[in-house]
């Protein structure tokens, strides 16, 4: 794919790959992470597009600034007839600023929504970030959502959110915005891993489902023919945790649920592989020192193969998330065989059957605590998520409808 041209004012703009005259304009306020993998995956896979991009830094200033700068580099192209943007940009202010792009369909892509987007405090939410959420819904043609939870919880919360307004506040704005919104899930480039996964993986792939209930009611220990049998007398239980190191991915609560598995004597390695930012939380510090004996990987690992076969090593891939609108990493590691244990709440129970799903601190410990005695019983499992329904591949097709200048 070309790569972007570093316009004066900071700006990325990629052609479209055919050369010719772009139909869509994908605009990217925020092109880092999930955002830039989405717009590289439209712009390299789908006929016509061509990307104008800011660089992913500063989130809270895209947020409040991004339209202005665009409204100054996306060039006047007269071929182009859908704009696909997502909901860091305020679409409000950038149809205000280039009337020439109002004549476009509107496409506005939610990866998550400010309205429920957890804070340390409510005093600490923004207002404006929601507010322009729900102003560039309005102006939007068609809005989706990356999972119907991030809808739902979107739509339901305008109402109570514009209730801050201290008077003269609008109504029926969900009513309004409703109407254009459908769910489209985030389309995960699932690699082949067959190469990197270990022989019971393999193994297991063609073997008929376990259940999770064995977790419950552990099934007679594996024999000596069980080809899994030796990873599960002579290893010890590989959970991974690959998301951000951030509080809204409740570290606290993972690292907590690990020291009690220590104190209580059992074995298991880990890995923590999520990338890091500016402030990253104590938490980690002080978990890594009380956690070196268990450690086999720690930190962001930039290479996709290295992540890639590092979950593949992996037995139990675990979130703790007070934040979650798809998931890509959980999913993920479920591609490369790991048995997910999620909490039943935000985006989860839509994608994984309950037996993945926890509700407690306490359910998620005894959980971990069954699978370190039995670690064999997460190795025979072959995980009930059908992960190529998120795929690329089976999502394109709606996707290049998304993008056609049709209604």
């Amino acid at each position: 794919m070309t790569q972007p041209y570093v316009m004066p004012l900071g700006a990325g703009l990629m052609q479209s790959e055919e050369g010719g005259a772009p139909s869509v304009l994908l605009v990217e306020a925020f092109y880092g992470g999930s955002h830039k993998q989405l717009i590289d995956l439209l712009q390299s896979h789908l006929i016509g597009c061509s990307a104008v991009t800011l660089p992913a830094k500063k989130w809270h200033w895209r947020a409040r600034t991004a339209a202005l700068t665009l409204s100054q580099t996306i060039p006047t192209c007269p071929s182009y007839r859908v704009l696909f943007c997502s909901s860091v940009l305020n679409l409000c202010e950038l149809a205000a600023l280039r009337p020439d792009l109002t004549r476009l369909k509107k496409v506005l892509y939610f990866h998550e929504n400010q309205l429920v987007y957890p804070t340390r405090k409510d005093q600490e939410r923004d207002f404006q970030y929601g507010y322009n959420q729900v102003l560039s819904c309005l102006v939007a043609d068609v809005v989706v959502f990356n999972s119907a939870f991030n809808m739902n919880s979107f739509l339901s919360s305008i109402s109570s959110f514009m209730k801050k307004i201290p008077d003269h506040r609008p109504r029926d704005l969900d009513q309004l915005i409703r109407p254009k919104c459908v769910v489209l899930y985030y389309p995960v480039q699932f690699p082949d891993v067959s190469s990197l996964l270990p022989k019971h993986k393999l193994l297991r792939q063609a073997a008929e489902p376990s259940h999770v209930d064995d977790i419950i009611s552990p099934r007679p220990e594996a024999s000596p023919s069980d080809p899994s049998s030796c990873d599960s007398a002579e290893k010890p239980l590989h959970i991974v945790w690959p998301h951000r190191w951030e509080h809204d991915k409740n570290p606290e609560l993972f690292f907590s649920s690990l020291l009690k598995l220590k104190e209580k004597g059992l074995k298991f390695h880990l890995s923590v592989l999520g990338e890091t930012f500016t402030d990253v939380p104590e938490v980690f510090s002080e978990a890594r020192r009380q956690l070196d004996a268990h450690i086999l990987h720690w930190g962001f690992l930039s290479d996709k193969s290295s992540f890639l076969s590092a979950l593949c090593e992996a037995d139990v891939v675990v979130s703790t998330a007070k934040h979650e609108f798809f998931g890509v990493a959980m999913l993920e590691a479920v591609h490369c065989g790991c048995f997910p244990l999620c909490p039943n709440a935000l985006v989860y129970p839509e994608i994984f059957p309950a037996e993945y799903l926890y509700s407690t601190p306490e359910q998620l410990c005894k959980k971990l605590q069954r699978l370190c005695r039995r670690p064999d019983i997460a190795r025979r499992h072959v995980v009930k998520v059908d992960t190529s329904s998120f795929s690329w591949d089976a999502l394109k097709p709606r996707y290049q409808a998304l993008l056609s200048d049709g209604p």
